[in-house]
């Protein structure tokens, strides 16, 4: 599936802080690097039923990088509301992993906090943001802005 590579300008910093981790069952290992040090990264909370039913944290830096590695086909694709987005939720322990929106450039994605092995240095109460408001091409929008460039790499 697509990567997307974005050249980084003069003045815009490259990733440089990284954070691993995996679903529960380690079927879904994420691999997540960001221009950000934890004590700055962005991390917010959905308020949808979905989001708000995973005890989702999610973060994202449209200058980083994030990837999802799949040992097996271990993750579940859920869409809902508008359809252009896929939730990835593994299918052995059901834990939300990411969401993913796919672009004629490739793949842009929030990523749950809770799946990274230092979940716990992230705020466990971030703010809660309600998109209910916004139309689809609002929503686009706004995830092109700000969500990772991502690439899935799935077993075979």
């Amino acid at each position: 599936m697509g990567e997307i590579r974005r050249p980084h300008s003069v003045t815009e910093k490259p990733p440089e802080h990284l954070f691993t981790g995996a679903c529960h069952c380690e079927a879904i290992r994420v691999r997540y690097q960001t221009r950000f040090p934890i004590e700055t990264l962005r991390v917010g909370r959905c308020g949808c039923s979905f989001c708000r039913g995973h005890g989702a944290r999610t973060s994202s830096d449209a200058g980083g990088k994030l990837e999802i590695f799949e040992k097996y086909p271990g993750a579940q694709r859920y869409r809902f509301a508008y359809g252009i987005t896929k939730f990835l939720v593994c299918r052995g322990c059901g834990s939300y992993v990411a969401a993913v929106m796919e672009t004629e450039d490739g793949y842009l994605a929030t990523l749950n906090v809770n799946v990274l092995d230092a979940r716990d240095q992230f705020d466990p109460a971030p703010p809660l943001v309600d998109y209910d408001s916004e139309t689809a091409a609002e929503r686009r929008a706004r995830r092109r802005r700000q969500w990772t460039p991502t690439e899935i790499v799935e077993a075979r």
